[in-house]
C-alpha cells in the first residue's frame, strides 16, 4: 500500500512554487507529477482489493477483456493491442493467469503460430467478485463527485488522443466539453 504521507504541506504545491522561481510556469509539472502520484494511489487500493484474489490489475484487465469478448477467448496480440501493453507483458500475465486456473491457454486455429486465451469458470467468478470489491471502492476515486469523475476522463482523454492512442480521433474538446 502507498503510505499516506500526511506531511503538513503538499509537497507537489511546494515543488511548484519553487519550479516557478527557478524555471517559470509551473502548471504542467504540478498536473503531470500530480498524475503519477494518483496513479501510485490507485494501484495501490487495487492491489490491495485484488491481491487476495492473485490477481494484479494488469492481469485483471485482461480477465474483463476476455469476459467482455464474445467468445471468452482472444489471441494473445488482440490482448496486446486493446490493453495497450507489450506482447511480453500479455505472455506473462497470461502464464499466471493459466497457473491459477483462471484462463486456458490453446493454438489459434486461425494462426498456426498465434495462442488463444480463453477465460475459465473459475476466471468469470473471479472477476465478478474483484470487479465488486473494485465498484465498492469506486475504484479509489470516491474522493471526486461523478461529474467530476467524467471531467477527469475528458482531460486525461484529450492527452491520450493528442500522444495517438487512438488514430484519426481529434484530442480537442467536443461540442459538448
Amino acid at each position: 500500500m502507498v503510505r499516506a504521507l500526511g506531511l503538513p504541506f503538499d509537497p507537489i504545491e511546494r515543488a511548484g512554487e519553487t519550479w516557478e522561481q527557478h524555471f517559470g510556469p509551473a502548471s504542467a509539472m504540478r498536473a503531470a507529477t500530480s498524475v503519477f502520484r494518483v496513479q501510485q494511489i490507485l494501484l495501490a487500493r487495487f492491489d490491495e482489493v485484488l491481491r487476495p484474489h492473485g490477481l494484479t490489475f494488469a492481469r485483471y484487465e485482461v480477465l474483463v477483456l476476455l469476459t467482455f469478448s464474445r467468445t471468452g477467448q482472444l489471441p494473445l496480440k488482440v490482448i496486446g493491442s486493446r490493453l495497450m501493453v507489450h506482447p511480453t507483458s500479455v505472455t506473462n500475465a497470461i502464464d499466471r493467469l493459466a497457473a491459477a486456473g483462471y484462463v486456458d491457454r490453446r493454438p489459434n486455429p486461425a494462426d498456426g503460430r498465434g495462442v488463444l486465451a480463453g477465460i475459465t469458470e473459475r476466471g468469470r467468478a473471479v472477476v465478478e467478485a474483484a470487479t465488486g470489491e473494485l465498484t465498492a471502492l469506486g475504484f479509489g476515486l470516491d474522493d471526486l463527485p461523478e461529474a467530476e469523475q467524467e471531467t477527469l476522463f475528458e482531460l486525461l482523454r484529450r492527452v491520450r488522443l493528442g500522444a495517438g492512442d487512438v488514430a484519426g480521433l481529434d484530442p480537442a474538446p467536443s461540442a459538448e466539453g
